[in-house]
C-alpha cells in the first residue's frame, strides 16, 4: 500500500459515515456499545468537531479519527475521543497523519491543546504519544469508562492516561527534544523499576532518583484476549507505579521498549529535590 495515495479529509458523505460506523464496529467488536453513531458524526463537524478519514485513492476508508470541540476554563480545547485504522493499513504512519490533520484543523479554531486518552498497558500508543507526537501526561484515571464488552479490554479495569497534546509546533518539538534526550540517556534506561518493593525501600530516602521505569508487557493486547488474568495483574502493577510516581513529582518524558526482554518502560522523570519531613512533595 502507498502511503502517498491516501488521502486525509473530512467524512463527506454518509456513506463515508456509515463507513466509519462500520469501522468502529469491526475495531471494539460488535458487541462494543460506545459506538458513534453516523448522526453524531455528521453533527459534531457543524459545531468545530472532527471527523474525518483516510482514505485509498479507490475511496476506500481506511482509518478516521473522531473528536469533539469545547472550551475549558475559558480556552478552546479539543477532545480527541477515537481513531482507527484497519490491520491491513497499520504501520504506515496513518494514525500520526490523522493526528496531524486534527491538530492542524483545531488549531484554526484558536484551540490551544487537545487531550485524548489511551490504555498505559499498550506499548505502541505509548511510543506513539510520548516519542512520536511530544503529548503530555496530564493525568491518570482509574477504571475511567468502567468494564466495558469490548473485546479489546479483556474485562479489565479501563485505567487510561490522558494526554495533552499542544497545538503549537515549538510546544511539541520540545517535547519530542525532551524525549530523545531521556531516551539517551544511560540512567534513565537503566534507573530502578517502581515496583511495590522499591518503592518500599524509597520510603525513607531523602532525595529520590531523578529517573524510574514503570514495566508495562510488550503484548498487552494479546494478554487481554487469552490471559485476561494475567493483564489484570499488570492493571494492578502499572496502576501502583504510575500513580506513586505522579504523587512523588514525576512526569513521564519518555517510552523505552527493550525488545531482549520483551518490555516496555515509561521513563519517569523529576526535578531532584530534597522530600518534606513528611514524606511527601
Amino acid at each position: 500500500m502507498d502511503p502517498s495515495t491516501i488521502e486525509i479529509r473530512p467524512l463527506a458523505t454518509h456513506a463515508e459515515r456509515q463507513a466509519c460506523f462500520e469501522l468502529q464496529r469491526s475495531t471494539w467488536g460488535d458487541a462494543f456499545t460506545d459506538v458513534v453513531p453516523v448522526s453524531i458524526l455528521k453533527v459534531a463537524q457543524r459545531i468545530g468537531g472532527v471527523a474525518a478519514g483516510a482514505f485509498s485513492s479507490d475511496g476506500e476508508l481506511l482509518g478516521f479519527v473522531f473528536g469533539l470541540t469545547g472550551v475549558e476554563r475559558g480556552r478552546v480545547v479539543h477532545w480527541s475521543d477515537m481513531l482507527a485504522v484497519r490491520p491491513d493499513a497499520r504501520n504506515i504512519g496513518l494514525g500520526r497523519r490523522l493526528k496531524e490533520y486534527q491538530r492542524q484543523f483545531v488549531r484554526t479554531l484558536g484551540a490551544s491543546v487537545i487531550y485524548w486518552t489511551f490504555d498505559p498497558l499498550v506499548a505502541r500508543n505509548a511510543h506513539l504519544n510520548f516519542n512520536r507526537l511530544g503529548a503530555r501526561l496530564a493525568e491518570y484515571i482509574e477504571d475511567m469508562y468502567g468494564v466495558t464488552d469490548s473485546v479489546l479490554h479483556g474485562g479489565t479495569p479501563t485505567d487510561r492516561l490522558v494526554v495533552a497534546w499542544p497545538t503549537r509546533d515549538e510546544d511539541i518539538d520540545a517535547a519530542i527534544a525532551e524525549a530523545e534526550r531521556t531516551l539517551d540517556s544511560a540512567d534513565c534506561r537503566q534507573s530502578p523499576v517502581a515496583t511495590p518493593e522499591w518503592i518500599a525501600g524509597a520510603a525513607g530516602a531523602t532525595i529520590l532518583p531523578h529517573c524510574i521505569r514503570v514495566e508495562i508487557p510488550a503484548n498487552a493486547e494479546s494478554l487481554f484476549a487469552h490471559a485476561p488474568n494475567i493483564a489484570a495483574q499488570w492493571r494492578q502493577s502499572v496502576r501502583f507505579g504510575m500513580q506513586w510516581g505522579l504523587n512523588a513529582g514525576y512526569t513521564v518524558s519518555a517510552f523505552f521498549t527493550d525488545d531482549e526482554v520483551e518490555r516496555g518502560y515509561y521513563l519517569m522523570t523529576r526535578q531532584s529535590r530534597p522530600l518534606a519531613s513528611n514524606g511527601r512533595t
